[in-house]
């Protein structure tokens, strides 16, 4: 038998390959997924012979199996205002009502605006 998978079709099949290799090399880079669940790289062949049986039409697909995203996860303030329509706001100082200091040393309130404490 005179096939070689890498020269076959001008070197698309291994070509085909390397994109999806890349794919998953940048999924086991990318900080927001698990690096130690397994990323899979599948290739399928699919051989179909004409009625003679003397010719036959080979395919190669390949495909990756990558990890998602890690969730990013926060909390959210309900409340309603004046109408009763509800109202959300993100939660920033993690719990309900605390004043936090920010990275710019500035106090906020739970939704991360800034309080004043010169109000009159």
């Amino acid at each position: 038998m005179n096939l070689n998978l890498a020269e076959m079709a001008q070197g698309a099949f291994m070509e085909q390959f390397n994109i999806e290799l890349k794919k998953v090399l940048a999924n086991i880079a990318d900080p927001n997924t698990d690096p130690k669940k397994a990323r899979k790289i599948t290739l399928t062949a699919t051989l179909k012979a004409d009625e003679n049986r003397d010719v036959v039409d080979f395919e190669v697909q390949s495909k990756a199996s990558l990890i998602p995203a890690k969730p990013i996860a926060t909390k959210i303030i309900l409340d309603r205002d004046k109408d009763g329509s509800v109202v959300a706001a993100e939660l920033k100082s993690g719990v309900k009502g605390q004043t936090f200091l920010d990275d710019d040393g500035q106090v906020k309130d739970d939704t991360g605006k800034v309080v004043n404490f010169n109000k009159k």
